[in-house]
């Protein structure tokens, strides 16, 4: 005979937990499933073990998706201030990186303590290495069957996130049971993601890998500026990982390096202190010293003086470094990448609850939804968000 709970979450993830809790305190009978051996890992690892746990700016237009008004209800419904309320209930110290991006003093283990803490006031059951061999519909809600036998429920919720991070046990999970009760998905891909060059490209680039600028980094009508790094497959750092989720195959992404800077003001200045001076050391001041090299060999101006330059050639050797323009081969893939773009399509479900709008007692929160936070903080805000939306109905 299949155990009864009111409520099954397959997922112990920032979602999956965040449903859970909220579940429980409505008094639901709630089982947490997962097949990893512990819980929130992708927490746990997250902001280089301190977890950027949400980001101050929070906003629907720091979200992508086919509709973007989808997320709006959700995120109205559970605030940055409310998980700030939640972790200073528990003691949790943190501060704020720049953009609004909002940190564990201590460590991320911290965040998934407190869950944790939480589920098991809430009366929340959590079983972790159990494996999910198949869900089915039945006629007082859903039967899932488990390694460890059947569970019968009235409602469902999968929490199990996208494809990224493969390493960390993320599958395509929640998508196989999507299109098993005939939930449309927007085509996945990978976000968050360093972005590859070709080899080509790539042998110029090789005696950069390891420098990092601050950059304005444009793709089409969107930008970011905050730095960039050279690495030995492309490029990476926040200013790309963000630019990616916006990059298409194909496309092109044009590099402003240090936005605020005027160079050819500089190099116009360095020129009349000491017009013998080769072109690479004053450049060399403002950006670091290989890629200034890079920029000047790449111009056949290798030692030529500032005094052989008119106004006209240095505005237009800094046009070179303003606008810098790479055509990415493509990304690292989902093996690096922070998120996955696409999932479960909006218009499927309510967007208040969650709820599938075909199949009532279904829903599906987090990563696998099709909403896609930029990089900061705003990814864990939907996942509080859509889990606690989720929390209040299942």
């Amino acid at each position: 005979m299949a155990e009864q709970f009111d409520t099954v979450i397959i997922g112990a993830g920032a979602a999956g937990m965040m449903a859970a809790i909220e579940a429980g305190k409505r008094g639901r009978r709630v089982l947490v499933l997962d097949h990893a051996k512990a819980p929130g890992e992708k927490i746990r690892i997250s902001g280089g073990g301190r977890c950027n746990f949400t980001n101050l700016h929070t906003a629907p237009r720091n979200f992508l998706s086919e509709n973007p008004h989808f997320c709006k209800s959700a995120l109205a419904r559970y605030t940055p201030q409310d998980f700030i309320a939640l972790i200073e209930r528990h003691g949790i110290a943190w501060h704020e990186k720049t953009l609004g991006q909002l940190f564990c003093d201590d460590s991320a283990k911290d965040i998934v303590r407190m869950l944790l803490t939480e589920m098991k006031n809430a009366g929340v059951v959590l079983r972790l290495g159990t494996e999910v061999r198949s869900v089915e519909k039945s006629l007082s809600g859903f039967r899932t069957a488990t390694v460890e036998g059947d569970v019968e429920s009235r409602s469902l919720v999968i929490a199990t996130g996208g494809k990224s991070i493969p390493k960390m046990g993320a599958t395509g999970f929640a998508y196989r049971i999507a299109e098993q009760f005939s939930l449309p998905l927007v085509e996945t891909r990978p976000g968050l993601v360093p972005l590859t060059v070709d080899p080509a490209q790539l042998e110029s680039l090789s005696a950069l890998s390891g420098v990092a600028v601050e950059a304005e980094v444009r793709s089409g009508k969107t930008a970011f500026e905050e730095a960039i790094l050279i690495t030995h497959r492309g490029l990476s750092g926040p200013a790309i990982l963000q630019i990616s989720s916006y990059w298409r195959e194909g496309g092109v992404i044009r590099l402003s390096l240090l936005p605020g800077s005027d160079i050819a003001a500089h190099l116009k200045a360095a020129r009349r202190e000491n017009g013998r001076q080769a072109l690479q050391k004053p450049l060399g001041e403002h950006l670091p010293k290989r890629l200034a090299q890079f920029f000047v060999e790449a111009a056949g101006m290798s030692n030529r003086p500032l005094a052989d330059l008119s106004d006209k050639a240095i505005d237009a050797f800094c046009l070179r470094i303003k606008d810098w323009t790479i055509t990415p081969a493509g990304s690292e893939g989902y093996r690096t990448a922070e998120v996955t773009l696409g999932g479960i399509d909006t218009r499927a479900l309510d967007s208040r609850t969650m709820q599938a709008r075909d199949m009532p007692g279904l829903f599906f929160i987090g990563e696998c939804v099709d909403v896609t936070g930029w990089l900061g903080g705003y990814n864990f805000q939907w996942a509080w968000a859509s889990g606690y939306s989720a929390g209040q109905a299942a």
